[in-house]
């Protein structure tokens, strides 16, 4: 018997819930349905939900709780022009 679970190396975000401001060092909190894996303590893209990247995070914390993902994540990197991954 296996669990489904996803293996993720973006961070995508819908537009609810997506930072309104990307500040450097601040930590946010999202929850994605379902379980998946991240990458921790490196640097993952953010995307929004044109696959549109913005920034680089650094996931500190993931925590899987009744089929969902919950992530808290470091803004590392701004990038000057956002830029599309698709």
């Amino acid at each position: 018997m296996g669990m489904p679970c996803q293996v993720n190396s973006i961070l995508k975000l819908s537009a609810a819930d997506y930072p309104e401001r990307l500040d450097l060092g601040v930590t946010y909190q999202v929850v994605k349905p379902e379980y998946r894996i991240f990458p921790l303590d490196v640097p993952i893209a953010l995307v929004n939900s044109d696959w549109v990247a913005h920034a680089d995070v650094i996931i500190r914390q993931l925590t899987w709780v009744d089929r969902q993902t919950q992530l808290i994540f470091e803004i590392s990197r701004i990038y000057p022009a956002p830029f599309p991954l698709k």
